[in-house]
């Protein structure tokens, strides 16, 4: 009997090691149809997720209290099961270089708790090479078990997009690949099992994992395009939001728009391509001129602010401005790697008081990450200037009169980074207005 029909029959389990935004609806979602021991080191969110709340907020507190998963901090609990699942993050250094520590650290928990005849899926995002030539190694020195023989491996990248409710695990078609043809039609049956969309079989693990490093690289590059159109058509004095309506009437023109590229994913994951290019003696040009223009922008930003506060008179040093919006994207409580807090510390070096309002933030991750303590918006009166970062559903309601009882005199400098507002009823009514 192959292991996924002893999956199915719950005659074995699946592990999920990461229980984040990619884990999380993944161990939910197995948890429907087998049995699931889903496994995180932090014993404070397995704790939250037993108490029926979603941190992450993709999955919602209601599957949350009622999924079968058995989710637990006890890494002893992996050795029940023979189809693991390693969805950690893979962030990059202070030095944009790969840090596997997280992968490298799943792998030899994963390893510690190995048996005879299981599977091991990597789910994070990596560049070529990392299963195979990092993480094997590790199982086997781990597990005292020999790759190909005893377990096997595969790789099937997460597609999950936070906070989209259109987009969902189920909904995305799903890459997998395992080291030989046995474990690639094990690997793609489990999948199947939750995924309506389907799966497609890339020829090899390799090949699945740049599949997937190209595909944030690709709307990286894209979204560098549009920001370096913003800039020049700032200078020129055209609106940009204009321009691309205008544009995009033609039917194969591709819809993006400017904005801040940051968080886990579209920010990171390019530097995992050019770092294994430069390993291999190539040195990107499009995908890291692409990054240089996007890690730039949070600063763009805040020059523009600060030119606009010079525009209506008001004095830079102590002026007051306060930030909508610092996760990493809309309606999203992420704030890993946001650009927002490159617009925040940009204005203070120039002496301004920042203010932050983000409603949907991770409170804890906020202050532990960057020392900031969101404000309520009923705190933000007497303003300078106001700067919509992030276009958050709860700041949609807003109208102009609203927002203008939040400053203190005439002249308000609005900042409209996503382009939320109508730039004519704005102007009208004599505000300064900016917008990428």
């Amino acid at each position: 009997m192959s292991l996924y029909e002893e999956i199915k029959q719950r005659k074995e389990k699946i592990s999920v090691i990461g229980l984040g935004y990619v884990g999380m609806p993944l161990a939910v979602s197995f948890a429907k149809v087998t049995d699931v021991i889903g496994f995180d080191i932090s014993k404070e969110k397995v704790q939250n997720y037993l108490n029926g709340i979603d941190v992450t907020k993709e999955v919602g507190n209601k599957a949350i209290e009622e999924t079968k998963a058995l989710l637990t901090w006890e890494e002893k609990d992996l050795r029940d099961c023979k189809f693991h699942i390693v969805a950690v993050p893979t962030p990059i250094n202070s030095d944009k270089t790969p840090d596997l520590k997280p992968v490298i650290g799943a792998s030899k928990t994963v390893g510690r708790n190995l048996t005879k005849g299981s599977i091991v899926v990597f789910e994070s995002t990596v560049y070529p090479g990392v299963t195979e030539d990092i993480c094997v190694p590790i199982l086997e020195e781990e597990s005292g078990l020999k790759y190909g023989v005893d377990f096997k491996v595969g790789y099937s990248p997460e597609r999950i997009n936070p906070g989209d409710k259109v987009h969902r695990l189920e909904t995305i078609v799903k890459v997998v690949a395992g080291m030989d043809e046995e474990s690639l039609g094990d690997i793609a049956n489990v999948y199947e099992m939750i995924i309506e969309a389907g799966v497609y079989r890339a020829e090899s693990i390799k090949v699945a994992e740049a599949a997937k490093v190209i595909e944030n690289s690709q709307r990286d590059i894209n979204i560098a395009f549009m920001n370096e159109l913003s800039i020049i058509f700032n200078k020129m004095g055209i609106d940009t939001k204009s321009v691309l309506e205008a544009a995009g009437t033609k039917w194969n023109f591709l819809n993006f728009s400017p904005g801040l590229v940051g968080g886990h994913c579209i920010g990171v994951d390019p530097y995992y391509l050019t770092y294994k290019a430069e390993e291999m003696g190539y040195h990107s040009q499009i995908v890291l001129s692409g990054r240089k223009i996007n890690d730039d922008m949070g600063k763009y930003v805040a020059e523009n602010t600060v030119k606009n506060l010079i525009k209506a008179d008001k004095q830079i040093k102590g002026a007051k401005v306060a930030i909508f919006g610092i996760t990493f994207k809309e309606n999203c409580p992420d704030v890993r790697n946001t650009k927002v807090i490159d617009i925040k510390s940009e204005l203070e070096e120039y002496g301004i008081d920042v203010k932050v309002v983000d409603p949907l933030a991770d409170k804890e991750d906020l202050w532990n990450e960057y020392r900031i303590n969101p404000c309520d918006i009923n705190e933000i009166k007497e303003m300078d200037a106001l700067i919509f970062a992030v276009p958050h559903e709860e700041f949609k309601f807003l109208n102009i009169k609203d927002i203008r009882k939040m400053y203190w005199n005439h002249k308000p400098v609005l900042v409209d980074v996503k382009g939320m507002f109508n730039r004519k009823e704005v102007e009208s009514e004599n505000f300064l207005y900016w917008s990428l």
